[in-house]
Parts: structure tokens; C-alpha cells; sequence
């Protein structure tokens, strides 16, 4: 009704109005093409019921339809021929059709013609922005233009990959001991503290960091000299961590470009691009991945530098990975296969690095699905279908051995509505914003039987401000009136890599001292009452 009385004033324009829909169908288009505008455009790739009632019901003779034909958000090329046909059909029906884009083409990188790096194969398969114009030209001209490279089945195909998914089993998706069962276990092997602090994995990224990794890559410094940088590294960021007096430890992820990238570079089946960059959020850029094959793991990613990071203390070192729905929704994927099927083949991948780290004695891992929330279909009517294999495909990332200490970590987001989603995941920790939220957040999860661990971001990381001692231990103690002390960790609210090193120092030891004054309160409680 709200749709409708605004559109009715703005008819009253002298404009052409053209109303342009896309990421999905229109729920209510018997209404929508009865709006006074000019042209209506609906997303006919996403949109299969818009297609579908086009077809059946027409649309109005007065109103140009923009047939978004050409897929806007991934980088594949269209079938020319494919897409011709289905527009054919709409001209059928409809008196005056226009050919476009089926969404905006700022989620794409520029153009493929400057890429000189990706496999032959893949980049015939491929279309950027600039491409995707002339795949609307040539849709609306008449101009089949079938694709020209050879089929990507000649390099996307691991037979052992697909066996592998194939042969998966229920029991591969639940790990033989509950969390319950599990935590008594943990506590006794890790020995922390209550109220224990970690971090979630970054830590600031100098110009000297950076520019070591750009020399590596381009081939002006050695392997040998950029693993003993590394390692240069690592060995002060331990030593930091001890000084501050942090309960678990992190490498620091100073050979990681970005937290998909770097996976990415390392897995069959996903290629990275040189120029490929598209806005992630403000003024912040990223290269996504194309993932176009089956997705396997050649060799141990990330091991070399967590193993050197645990041999320099007696202290807790946590693996950090990226989880296999993130993997997903920052990067391009296939889609001739479920996304499902290629999020389990990243989730076996991962599960490979998980046995490597534990066979190194790795004892905390972290699997983070900043995205789990994201990657969520706009109508809820589909999220059924997309968290239940999301959910799996975590769960079968982290069906590794019990005596493991699962992590995974969240970025801000619209927790209450997936809370219950979230709670069916195998994990043992969550780390999660509530700094923002003051602590709010705690009340969703106690609308579910909520028995893990949390651990609440109580600095927010993007802002450079500081928190006080007394801020942080406000977010906890209203956070406690819905957990119990057990549950309990301190961490920020996300990693530390765009932060500088003062405000790090500052904040953390800020965050250490918080836990201490909990701990030590507790104390003070339980000889009162003795």
C-alpha cells in the first residue's frame, strides 16, 4: 500500500519513470505493473517466477519492459543463444522490450581484457562489467555470440573431489560427542582461566608488513627470507601477547593478504585475479575469487606458520581459518553445481588443514563464517533451504577430533534472527560484536537452550577510540545477567588488522585488565560467602 501511494505521486512528475527491481522475483507484480510509470525492469536470471508470469500473463501495453537478461553479480558468461530464446518468448507477450543487466554491475570487477594470468580456459569462460555490455548488445541485436572458449569441464573436474562429496554420510555432519561432553575435556588440557581473553586473529598490518609480502610475490625476495620475516614477526607478536597477559594466543596472519585471498591462492579449484577489485564497504576494496572447479587442498595452508607460533609458548596458539560459506559469499562461485555441494568441498578441505594442525598439536582452531549471516537469501521463505546446508557444511568442516577446542567468529550483524540457526552449529566458542549493542545481544541467545561458550567483542574495532576499563566491564556485567561466568570470554568484536599499534596495545590492556577485575570480584564473592 506504502508502494503504491508513493509511486501515485510520483506520477505526477512530467519524468519517465523507470522502476527497476532486481536480486530477486517481485512477490507482487499483478500490482507492481499497474504503477504510473514509464518502464519496469525485473531481474530475469535471479527471477524465474518473473519470467514465468511474464510469459503466462503478459504485461501491459503502455509500459516498457526491461529485461534484465544478463546476470549482474557473477562472472560468468551468459548463453547467448539461452538467452535469446527466453527473450523471443517475453517478445510474445510483451509490446516493447528492452535488453539490460539483471543487476548492478558494481558488484564486478572492471574488465577480464587486463587479466594475463588466469588459465586460458577460465578467462574465455569469463565476463566483467565491460564484457556484460556487449552480452546486452549483442542479446539485443539478434547477435548470437556463443561462447567461444573451450567448456570449463576440460579444467573445473577432480573425480576424487566429487567421489568424495558423493560418499558423505549423515555421521560425516555430527562429530560423536557433544559440545557438554566435550567442554569438561577442554578445560582440563587448556587450563584457562575464568573469563579467558583471546583475540580474533589479526593483528595490525605495517607498511614494512606489507611491503615485505609485495616483494615476495613479485619475486625480489626469497622464500627463505620472507618465512624468517614471517617468523621475525610472529616471535614479537608472542612476546606481546605474554607481556599483555592474554589467555590464548594468535599468530598474527601478517602472510595474509585477505581473509579469503589467501585460502583462495592456495585451493584447487579457485583462481585469484590481478585486477579483479570491487568495493567491499566504504572506500575499502577486494579481489574476490572465481571459484570454478571442484574444490581441493594439494597441500597443508596455513600449518607452517601456526606450528612455528605454538613452539614459541606454553600458551594456547588458536589455528585460524576461514570457514567454508565465507569462502562462498566473498568470492564469484560456480554455478553449473549446488552451492551447497561446492561449500562441502571446501568444508573437506578445511577439514584436512583442522587433522594437520591437531596432528602438530594445535589444540584451539577457529573456523570464522563472518558471512553466515550475509550469504542468507533476501526472502525468507528460502532460508530453510540455504542455512541447512550452510549449517552442515561448518559442521563438517569441524568433524575433526573432540579434544579439539572449536572456535568460529561473526561479524556484526542481525543475530536475533538466525540465533536459533546459529545454535546448530558444532562449535564450542562463538565470538561475536557487542560492543555496538551493549551487550544486547545476550538476550537472543537466551531464547535458545544455549550451552557453549561466548565470546563478546567488548572494543568495537572500527572506531580508533579506545575503551575504558569501566566501558567494557559494563558490557560484561549486563551480558551476565543472561550467561553464566563459565561461558564467559573477553575478546574484540573483530580482527585487528587495520588498526595501528598504539590503540591495539592500549586496548587489549585495557581488555586484560577487565578480566582481571572479574576474576578477582568472583574471588572476593565466593570467600564472602564461605
Amino acid at each position: 500500500a506504502l508502494i503504491k501511494s508513493g509511486y501515485e505521486t510520483l506520477g505526477q512528475s512530467q519524468c519517465n519513470i523507470h522502476l527497476v527491481t532486481y536480486y530477486d522475483d517481485v512477490d507482487f507484480l499483478e500490482s507492481l505493473v499497474q504503477l504510473p510509470v514509464y518502464a519496469i525492469g525485473l531481474d530475469l536470471v535471479s527471477g524465474s517466477q518473473n519470467a514465468r508470469y511474464v510469459c503466462e500473463h503478459g504485461f501491459p501495453d503502455d509500459k516498457v519492459l526491461i529485461a534484465g537478461l544478463v546476470d549482474g553479480r557473477n562472472v560468468w558468461k551468459a548463453d547467448q543463444n539461452q538467452s535469446q530464446a527466453m527473450l523471443r518468448q517475453i517478445q510474445n507477450r510483451v509490446k516493447t522490450v528492452w535488453v539490460s543487466n539483471a543487476g548492478p554491475l558494481s558488484h564486478l570487477p572492471h574488465t577480464v581484457s587486463i587479466e594475463s594470468k588466469l588459465h586460458p580456459v577460465l578467462q574465455q569462460n569469463l565476463s566483467f562489467a565491460y564484457e556484460k555490455l556487449d552480452e546486452i548488445a549483442g542479446i539485443g541485436s539478434g547477435d548470437a555470440r556463443s561462447n567461444d572458449g573451450a567448456p570449463l569441464d576440460e579444467i573445473r573436474t577432480q573425480s576424487s573431489v566429487q567421489s568424495r562429496v558423493a560418499s558423505l554420510q549423515a555421521s560425516d555432519f555430527v562429530k560423536p560427542e557433544s559440545h557438554d561432553s566435550r567442554k569438561g575435556r577442554h578445560q582440563s588440557q587448556l587450563n584457562l582461566p575464568l573469563f579467558p581473553t583471546t583475540t580474533i586473529g589479526s593483528f595490525p598490518q605495517t607498511k614494512e608488513v606489507r611491503q615485505k609480502r609485495a616483494a615476495y610475490r613479485r619475486g625480489d625476495l626469497s622464500e627463505a627470507d620472507y618465512q624468517s620475516f614471517i617468523n621475525t614477526q610472529i616471535d614479537s607478536l608472542v612476546t606481546f601477547q605474554e607481556d599483555l597477559g592474554l589467555d590464548v594466543l594468535v599468530h598474527g596472519e601478517f602472510e595474509r593478504t585477505d581473509m579469503v585471498e589467501f585460502f583462495a591462492q592456495q585451493l584447487d579449484g579457485i583462481a585469484t585475479t590481478q585486477n579483479g577489485w570491487v568495493i567491499s564497504y566504504g572506500t575499502r576494496g577486494y579481489r574476490p575469487p572465481i571459484i570454478y572447479g571442484d574444490v581441493s587442498r594439494p597441500e597443508p595452508m596455513t600449518l607452517r606458520e601456526i606450528k612455528y607460533a605454538q613452539q614459541q609458548t606454553d600458551k594456547p596458539m588458536k589455528g585460524m581459518l576461514t570457514g567454508p560459506v565465507t569462502i562462498i559469499a566473498w568470492s564469484f562461485c560456480r554455478n553449473d553445481i549446488p552451492m551447497g555441494d561446492v561449500a562441502n568441498q571446501i568444508g573437506l578441505a578445511l577439514q584436512d588443514e583442522i587433522r594437520d594442525y591437531e596432528t602438530a598439536g594445535i589444540k584451539i582452531v577457529q573456523v570464522d563464517e563472518a558471512a553466515f549471516r550475509e550469504l542468507a537469501p533476501i526472502k525468507k521463505k528460502a532460508w530453510s533451504s540455504y542455512f541447512d546446508w550452510a549449517v552442515k557444511s561448518f559442521n563438517l568442516t569441524v568433524n575433526t577430533s573432540p579434544d579439539t577446542q572449536i572456535h568460529t567468529h561473526m561479524c556484526y550483524s542481525e543475530f536475533g534472527e538466525i540465533i536459533g540457526y546459529i545454535n546448530e552449529m558444532d562449535f564450542d566458542v562463538i565470538s561475536i560484536e557487542a560492543s555496538r549493542s551493549k551487550g544486547d545481544i545476550l538476550n537472543y541467545f537466551s531464547t535458545v537452550q544455549f550451552s557453549k561458550q561466548i565470546g563478546l567483542g567488548v572494543w568495537d574495532i572500527h572506531s580508533p577510540a579506545v575503551p575504558d576499563v569501566s566501558k567494557q566491564l559494563d558490557i560484561v556485567k549486563q551480558s551476565l545477567t543472561h550467561i553464566s561466568d563459565e561461558q564467559f570470554w573477553l575478546n574484540p568484536d573483530c580482527g585487528l588488522k587495520t588498526r595501528d599499534w598504539p590503540e591495539t596495545k592500549a586496548s587489549l590492556q585495557n581488555l586484560v585488565a577487565a578480566a582481571k577485575q572479574l576474576r578477582e570480584s568472583k574471588v572476593a564473592v565466593k570467600s564472602a560467602v564461605r
